[in-house]
This record gives C-alpha cells, sequence and structure tokens, in this order.
C-alpha cells in the first residue's frame, strides 16, 4: 500500500508540474491577448491634428529653461511644471511605455506628477479618476488632469492643463505634445476635468 501511494504521489506531482507548464503557457498567450484588448480600451484613436508643441523649445540643460514651451508666462506660473514638460516633448507614444524611449499617457502625467509634485498617482487613466476630485471645464487651472474618453465611451486618455486652452499628454499620433483643449477631436471626446486631491 505504501508503495502504491509514493507513486500516486509522483504522479499527481508530474500531473501538476505539467500541468502548471501548461497553465502558465496558457496564461502567458491569454494575458497576451488581453494586454492588447485592455490596449484598445486605454489607448486614444489616431487624432489627426497639429499639435502646438510637438519638440522641446530649447534643449534641457542643468540650467534652468529661460523659455519652457515658448508661452508666456506670469510669477503665478509653475516654472518647475512647464520645464518637465518641455524635457519630454517629442518623446514618441507606446502602450505600456515609461521612459524617453516612448510612453504612454498615464505614464506620462505620472513621471510629470511624481517628479513637480512628489504625488504617486494610479497608473491607468481610467485608475487616475479615483485621485482627483472632478471640476468642469471651466474650472481648469495649471496642472489639474484633463480626462477623455473612446469612441465606446471608457475614460482612454489623460493629460495635464496648462494654461490658455492647451493640455500637455502623450498621443497615439503625435507623442509628447502640447494641445488644444477646443480641438474638435479633444472637445468631442473630453470627459472631465480633475483636480488631483492633496
Amino acid at each position: 500500500m505504501f508503495k502504491y501511494r509514493n507513486i500516486i504521489l509522483m504522479a499527481l506531482g508530474m500531473l501538476l508540474l505539467t500541468g502548471c507548464d501548461s497553465l502558465k503557457a496558457f496564461m502567458s498567450k491569454d494575458l497576451e491577448d488581453e494586454d492588447f484588448i485592455i490596449g484598445q480600451l486605454y489607448v486614444d484613436e489616431m487624432v489627426t491634428e497639429t499639435p502646438v508643441i510637438a519638440r522641446p523649445v530649447e534643449k534641457p540643460s542643468s540650467a534652468r529653461v529661460s523659455n519652457p514651451l515658448g508661452l508666456s508666462y506670469s510669477e503665478k506660473d509653475n516654472m518647475e511644471l512647464y520645464e518637465a514638460i518641455n524635457s519630454w516633448l517629442g518623446v514618441p507614444y507606446k502602450y505600456g511605455g515609461t521612459d524617453r524611449n516612448g510612453i504612454d499617457c498615464s505614464a506620462f502625467v505620472g513621471v510629470i506628477y511624481k517628479q513637480v509634485y512628489g504625488i504617486t498617482l494610479n497608473r491607468t487613466a481610467n485608475d487616475m479618476t479615483r485621485d482627483v476630485t472632478f471640476i468642469s471645464k471651466t474650472q481648469l487651472r495649471e496642472g489639474d488632469l484633463v480626462f477623455f474618453t473612446n469612441s465606446k465611451g471608457k475614460v482612454s486618455h489623460v493629460g495635464i492643463y496648462l494654461k490658455d486652452g492647451l493640455f500637455a499628454h502623450s498621443s497615439t499620433s503625435n507623442g509628447v505634445s502640447v494641445s488644444r483643449l477646443d480641438n474638435t477631436y479633444w472637445q468631442k471626446h473630453f470627459y472631465k476635468g480633475g483636480r488631483v486631491k492633496k
């Protein structure tokens, strides 16, 4: 009896190990498909627009950028925010990307928020809606988040409001750039503004 029990246990162990490998293979394939499906929900559609600013105004250096983004500023403006955004302009879009080789919209917003405000936000655009108090478009001020939906009505894109109807974001079509909220596409897909909870 003892002899058969060991054989049965060994057989079960082998089955579990092979089953685990099969399960892992299935799961990795399934997760690849899931990543693609999720990617389609969170990526904004290809937008035909000419961004207001698509490249750094001047190469960031150790010294402060004299006029980041080439906009006019007042003493109230957060120059650190504009300099941080300027240093990322032109970085291409990459779904799931988190660095200067390619970055998606929520990672870009997260990196800027961590660098400028020391705040860690949720990873996806949809999850970032939990980090904010919603506000109307007329209440937007520098540093607020702007959320957009895709054609299915899901929150799929996020950017950082700057001033004068401009926002910085990483879009599939232009990478990190500055666009206008009144662009036809962004106006149509605008969801809400959000002020990050402190």
